[in-house]
């Protein structure tokens, strides 16, 4: 056999051989599919994340991959991608190769110490009673989550309805829970509306507008930022 035949018989052979190999691994992953399940992207910390600021987009690259395993193995809440992650921070210390989990992070970048909020500069706690915050408590604590102030005013002489306008845009949402007496805020709607009392970081001017809105409007609201 000449030495052009052989070389085109190893080639064949190594075609072969690869095919062979492609058709194996596929039949493979069926038969794990079929046993553990579909799999699912998850997100996997390539080195530590510290609980000390938002993550940046060029860090969430950096710092985090993408793998997949049988969804069964998946835990609850595992990020399936890393712009997820993108402006949150972390609330824990997440060691290289764990998972990232939704519970993990929160918006914005106010630390905790002691299991209270550390505000930025400028920054207060400032509770006032809202309405319509149902919403944002159906999806679990929505502490740490990034909300609009949106204020209807009473009607003025001679107009047909109020004027409504956002008070304090993007602000952070310390705590919320429902009030337990209807007529809180005189100027809210009657003793029928669901009243919740919100804790939120706001700066001076925009606590003494929300306070003035508060008595005067007619309807304070959250929504999400």
């Amino acid at each position: 056999m000449s030495r052009r035949a052989r070389a085109i018989g190893f080639a064949a052979a190594a075609v072969a051989c690869a095919a062979l190999a492609a058709t194996i691994t596929g039949r493979y992953r069926t038969d794990l599919e079929d046993q553990l399940g579909p799999l699912r992207r998850v997100v996997v910390a390539r080195g530590q994340l510290s609980p000390t600021r938002p993550l940046r987009p060029a860090e969430a690259s950096s710092l985090l991959e993408i793998r997949r395993i049988p969804e069964r193995f998946a835990p609850p809440g595992a990020l399936k991608a890393p712009h997820q992650a993108v402006g949150r921070t972390p609330t824990v210390r997440i060691p290289a190769g764990a998972y990232v989990l939704a519970s993990q992070l929160r918006a914005g970048g106010h630390q905790r110490h002691g299991g209270h909020p550390r505000l930025d500069a400028g920054r207060q706690p400032v509770e006032i009673s809202v309405t319509g915050a149902e919403a944002l408590a159906a999806g679990g604590d929505p502490r740490g989550r990034s909300v609009d102030v949106i204020v209807t005013t009473e009607p003025g002489p001679g107009r047909g309805s109020g004027r409504t306008y956002v008070a304090a845009e993007g602000v952070e949402l310390l705590g919320l829970a429902q009030s337990g007496d209807p007529g809180v805020g005189d100027g809210l709607p009657g003793p029928d509306a669901d009243t919740w009392m919100a804790t939120l970081a706001l700066t001076r001017p925009q606590a003494l507008s929300l306070i003035q809105a508060e008595n005067f409007a007619r309807q304070v609201r959250l929504i999400a930022h």
